[in-house]
């Protein structure tokens, strides 16, 4: 039987080892992608086999390096971290079909590159998922950055190019100028990196440095695209489909929230820091980022711009929740990183969808789409509900604990900034569906329109992505057990 500790480093392994297969497979197309389904397939079932010992109670380790005294490679396996890893593999899967259509029906180049770099960018999440101490979390953070980088400048436009540089300098500078610093002073004040249930600071540094070290972390972790760093992200849309579908839903925004609630919970710990006026700011950052990204959102025509906005939106909900600083909101913020993974994946598979068969990118071209593609509109209509937060989606789940936390704890303005939001993503994303199915596209336009869906390995996906959003509603079990451990409330 395979333990904990080994499931780690294979965790690691399978997608390193992956990435050099596929490399070497560069002039058999076939041979290439089954690796990579292959790939993405063990690296779920290595996953997935320490889910059982995480939900048991048991944190299994594993050790591979100590740098210097103090300072060691570590990995601990917690809820959090397991919840991410589930989410990021299973999808890795899903994109990895989406992504033969995708790629091949729009005759991308360096396929192999994309493939290898795609493998790479999962090791790097799972790194990060699993990591024991900051510094481990950091080297992976900033080797997902850097591993992503081509992808974001797969085309090799000028527009690709100035993406990137954007992509690579604001996330890099945040974390090196913010992110780091906040490290360092941590390990200074606390004496510890090691993550530690009830946070390593509690007890240790005055008030003033909790908020001074918060929005250290807060805006180093750029890849959470809290305002104003948030630029990266809509430049970013110039890379192919599958690979927004990587930074919105699988990989790297993931891991920027996923960083944020894991400090909140680890670094400070929520009791010891709820009620301080040094942390006050951050649900109005929050907040602000909500319904400022959605307002954007409302009024984009281009469909990849709508919907980073609205990630940027959705993203800010996950801190928002843990910036609430209760138990139920803590377990509403682990939910949404699964809620919005699963819907905004769908909705960019739509997105691409409509690209490889219509051409089609702006929402105004979208009349009677629904028509000839049900597949593809019903899967948006889908993932839009989760978006929205409305039934029978998994963002339903996810947002109603979020809402729980704010009326439990008497903050009526946090109730407020999650109707508005609500009505807000209503907004940008209902109309589209409704142009999709019930209005008809102009006559004149209609007759040179392309006709039907995408290719095949792209409806399966988008449609396993949507049933999977639904089923996760009907069935969030799991998802609800490891966010309760992680908010110590089972």
């Amino acid at each position: 039987m395979v333990t904990g500790a080994t499931a780690i480093i294979l965790a690691l392994a399978v997608p390193s080892v992956g990435a050099a297969l596929i490399a070497c497979a560069h002039r058999a197309p076939n041979l290439r992608e089954t690796v990579t389904l292959v790939t993405a397939t063990i690296l779920f079932a290595v996953v997935a086999s320490i889910a059982p010992e995480v939900l048991a109670g048991a944190r299994p380790q594993a050790r591979l390096l100590e740098v210097m005294p103090g300072l060691e490679i570590a990995f601990t396996v917690e809820p959090l971290g397991m919840l991410f890893a589930l989410v990021a593999t299973s999808l890795w899967i899903v994109t990895s079909l989406y992504s033969i259509g995708y790629m091949r029906g729009n005759h991308e180049s360096h396929q192999t590159r994309y493939y290898a770099c795609f493998a790479l960018s999962l090791a790097s999440a799972v790194g990060i998922a699993f990591a024991g101490n900051l510094f481990t979390l950091f080297l992976f953070y900033e080797a997902l950055t850097l591993i992503t980088y081509p992808l974001v400048t797969h085309h090799g436009t000028d527009e690709a190019r100035r993406a990137g540089r954007l992509y690579i300098g604001m996330l890099v500078g945040t974390s090196i100028v913010f992110l780091l610093v906040a490290i360092i002073w941590t390990w200074t004040v606390a004496g510890t990196i090691e993550f530690e249930a009830g946070g390593i600071l509690r007890g240790k540094t005055s008030n003033t440095t909790i908020g001074g070290l918060l929005a250290l972390y807060i805006f180093g972790i750029g890849k959470a695209a809290v305002m104003p760093i948030h630029r990266w992200l809509p430049a970013a849309m110039v890379a192919p489909t599958p690979v927004s579908a990587l930074l919105h839903a699988v990989a790297v925004v993931k891991a920027g929230v996923f960083t944020v609630v894991k400090v909140v919970v680890y670094v400070f710990g929520v009791d010891a820091i709820a009620g301080l006026k040094s942390v006050d700011w951050l649900p109005f950052i929050a907040g602000f980022t909500i319904i400022a990204a959605s307002i954007v959102a409302l009024r984009s025509d281009n469909l990849k711009r709508r919907l980073a906005y609205s990630t940027i939106s959705q993203l800010s909900y996950v801190v928002f929740a843990a910036a609430l600083l209760t138990p139920l909101s803590v377990m509403g913020a682990a939910l949404h990183i699964a809620a919005h993974a699963f819907g905004k994946i769908t909705l960019f598979f739509a997105a691409g969808s409509i690209y490889t068969a219509a051409h089609k990118t702006q929402v105004s071209e979208l009349d009677g789409i629904g028509r000839r593609m049900p597949w593809t509109m019903g899967a948006f209509a889908v993932g839009s509900l989760s978006m929205i937060g409305l039934p029978p989606a998994v963002g339903f789940v996810s947002k109603w604990y979020i809402l729980s936390g704010a009326m439990a704890s008497e903050q009526w303005g946090a109730v407020a900034v999650l109707v508005a939001g609500t009505l807000l993503s209503a907004g940008y994303l209902l109309p589209i569906v409704y142009r999709a199915f019930f209005v008809r596209a102009a006559a004149a336009g209609a007759a040179h329109e392309a006709h039907g869906e995408a290719p095949l390995s792209i409806v399966v996906a988008l449609s396993v992505s949507a049933l999977a959003t639904v089923a996760l509603f009907l069935f969030p079990d799991t998802l609800l057990a490891l966010s309760r451990q992680l908010a110590g409330t089972g």
